[in-house]
């Protein structure tokens, strides 16, 4: 038998053993939303796309140093990009530090790229971010949604079906 950095190989395959020993990777409770956007727009398609991030970015999403707020996405070429996403600088990067509010591509399949493409040239349709997360991969996802402007009245709606759902909770809970 033959024991090598706490591992034990003889006569059961290697592969067995290893898989006791690997570590799981470690689930990240950052979960950045944008709130507004639910209030502003009614939601009828929603996609979890890959960014592609440039030297710190990821060290600071990991520790939550993001926001949502105002940012939207837009095709330039047939590529899907997201603009005003702050991403705030490392604070201990040194010389590969990143533009905070620089417009960052969005990875999606090609089927959804040509079918957001073609509603968003329908009027009065956008798509804007909705929440960044950490994927159980450790690769950093946004999950982003194909919405319609609200009117006055249905944010007066919606308001006052909030309202009434927290009143009923606190009936409920009593």
């Amino acid at each position: 038998m033959l024991f090598l950095h706490g591992l034990c190989y003889g006569t059961n395959p290697p592969g067995k053993f290893l898989k006791r020993f690997i570590m799981p990777k470690a689930t990240s409770k950052i979960e950045i939303k944008n709130k507004r956007a639910s209030f502003e727009y009614e939601f009828l398609e929603t996609y979890t796309a890959g960014i592609v991030l440039s030297g710190t970015e990821i060290k600071s999403i990991r520790s939550g140093k993001a926001s949502l707020v105002d940012s939207y996405c837009y095709f330039v070429g047939g590529e899907l990009y997201v603009k005003n996403m702050h991403i705030s600088e490392y604070w201990w990067g040194s010389f590969n530090r990143h533009d905070p509010k620089r417009d960052r591509k969005l990875l999606l399949t090609k089927r959804e790229l040509r079918k957001l493409q073609r509603s968003v040239q329908e009027k009065g349709l956008t798509i804007v971010a909705t929440r960044l997360f950490i994927a159980q991969n450790g690769y950093a996802k946004l999950n982003i949604a194909l919405a319609k402007g609200k009117k006055e009245f249905d944010k007066r709606q919606s308001i006052k079906e909030k309202d009434m759902k927290r009143d009923m909770d606190r009936f409920f809970s009593r």
